[in-house]
């Protein structure tokens, strides 16, 4: 009889909620609480890619995209939980670095939210720094562009050497000159 509990309590909801909290920095939803998960180390291995399954108040928290093709260098970054005045971006040692903070305080001064984060990204050597330009749409996405130079491919130097007939033999082996005796 105590085994007929066994199954439903793996499907049910908390067994699921373990899902939606990432195991890495690169998962991570800002404004979500932190979980037990967060702040232990994963039990086993997995070689493996598992997609998580998100709930709809979570699923485009704290996502960024990087695109970086052959015009520009793009970062787009969900930031809806902070205000613009909130944000800093800059460009140090050739890395885009992006730090945020928000905090706020109960009306009573009986509660206190945190948040903070800060984001690296490599600039790729196309890039000029002094180009990169942010800007962030209504929706809280911060964009971070830099254009590339244009730089002109080099043309494959190429030489084609002729094959020249001789009719000389193949030069001999110069033999050993060493004797017994």
């Amino acid at each position: 009889m105590s085994n007929q509990f066994v199954i439903p309590s793996m499907l049910s909801n908390d067994w699921w909620k373990a899902w939606d909290y990432p195991e890495r920095i690169m998962d991570q939803f800002f404004g979500m609480e932190v979980g037990d998960s967060d702040l232990l180390a994963p039990l086993k291995y997995r070689g493996y890619m598992i997609q998580p399954r998100t709930q709809a108040s979570i699923a485009k928290s704290g996502e960024s995209e990087v695109k970086n093709d052959d015009k520009k260098f793009q970062v787009s970054l969900n930031v809806k939980h902070f205000k613009p005045e909130e944000l800093e971006v800059k460009v140090a040692d050739n890395y885009i670095v992006i730090h945020g903070k928000h905090e706020e305080k109960g009306a009573e001064n009986d509660s206190f939210c945190s948040r903070e984060f800060t984001r690296r990204y490599m600039l790729p050597k196309e890039c000029d720094s002094e180009t990169v330009t942010s800007s962030m749409i209504s929706e809280g996405i911060l964009i971070i562009s830099a254009p590339k130079k244009n730089v002109e491919p080099t043309p494959e130097k190429v030489r084609k050497v002729p094959i020249e007939m001789s009719d000389e033999s193949m030069p001999k082996l110069v033999e050993n000159k060493e004797t017994s005796g």
